[in-house]
């Protein structure tokens, strides 16, 4: 299986590879893979170190949005992962056309190249964020799209395009919407990474608000597991939500964090709160958990590992 994993380089990307590469995933010994990233902010070799010298793996730089770049790696592909997006919801809110370049733009050009090679299976990585916000209860992939920032929106308008693309040219489309992901190697604009390395640093941590938002916590590993069983298990043209089950408002997740760093709330900086942030997320994973998806990773557990990872890597990421 010869398999394209576009943002591969990213935090969610070069866990999927690492994973892949690292062996015993079920249904993909054999897989080659390719990593097409263009080594943004978000992007970093050294997240792919582990399987630089693997024979399967091969990297290039370049653009989704580049109509020659995605050219150039499509022929004799597979399968298609999509993890390329710009997904700083701040950065967002500050310049919306470089998200709609990458998220819209670029994965139209994915998909007319992948269809163009006769791509087996084309899989777009979303986010629930495309639903809005949910007061109680879970989305089903069957709630309507109501996002509420122009980083959901621009997912969203993939998710679209990908659905017409399996109704209108027949092509093996499919769609994953995960949760907040956590773990190692994730980019310290991102609340978690950005906590632990300021609070075990001594410096100041941003609350935005009065903390009351709430999200649904999902380690970054099992959604790589969660994406594997949709390739492996799932059905052309669906939506499949990946979540983790643990449901914490942003003040319940600042004290935990607090306490792994040995911090106390003095560091807690309350900040005027996001435009348009959402109140709460959750998604319904029953669709995927009739497909064997159940998230294994508990989040203390977890959240422990994290920690401990950007306590031994504080180098990491840094220029």
């Amino acid at each position: 299986m010869r398999m394209l994993v576009t943002g591969g380089a990213g935090f969610i990307g070069s866990q999927f590879v690492r994973d892949l590469l690292g062996g015993g995933c079920a249904g993909f010994e054999d897989v080659r893979v390719t990593v097409l990233d263009s080594l943004t902010y978000a992007g970093n070799l050294a997240n792919l170190a582990a399987v630089a010298d693997h024979p399967g793996f091969a990297f290039v730089r370049g653009d989704i949005a580049d109509d020659a770049a995605v050219a150039a790696v499509m022929p004799g592909v597979d399968v298609v992962v999509n993890f390329a997006a710009e997904t700083h919801v701040d950065r967002s809110i500050q310049d919306p056309e470089a998200f709609l370049r990458s998220n819209v733009l670029g994965v139209q050009r994915l998909l007319d190249a992948a269809r163009s090679a006769h791509v087996t299976t084309f899989l777009q990585v979303s986010t629930d964020e495309v639903y809005g916000s949910i007061a109680a209860g879970s989305w089903p992939e069957t709630d309507p799209l109501l996002p509420n920032s122009p980083y959901a929106a621009a997912k969203a308008g993939a998710d679209l395009l990908c659905r017409s693309y399996h109704r209108t040219y027949g092509m093996d489309v499919r769609v994953t919407r995960c949760s907040n992901n956590y773990g190692p190697y994730q980019h310290r604009e991102k609340v978690i990474p950005l906590f632990v390395s300021n609070l075990l640093a001594g410096r100041p941590v941003p609350l935005y608000g009065d903390g009351r938002n709430v999200r649904d916590w999902l380690h970054v590993a099992d959604h790589c597991r969660g994406i594997r069983t949709v390739l492996r298990k799932g059905a052309p043209g669906e939506i499949y939500n990946i979540g983790g089950g643990t449901e914490l408002t942003n003040r319940e997740l600042t004290g935990l964090l607090l306490a792994a760093c040995d911090a106390d709330w003095s560091l807690v900086e309350h900040v005027t709160d996001r435009l348009g942030h959402d109140l709460r997320y959750s998604v319904d994973i029953s669709k995927i958990q009739s497909l064997g998806y159940e998230p294994r990773v508990d989040f203390v557990a977890g959240l422990a590992d994290t920690v401990r990872w950007y306590r031994d890597n504080a180098a990491w990421g840094r220029d």
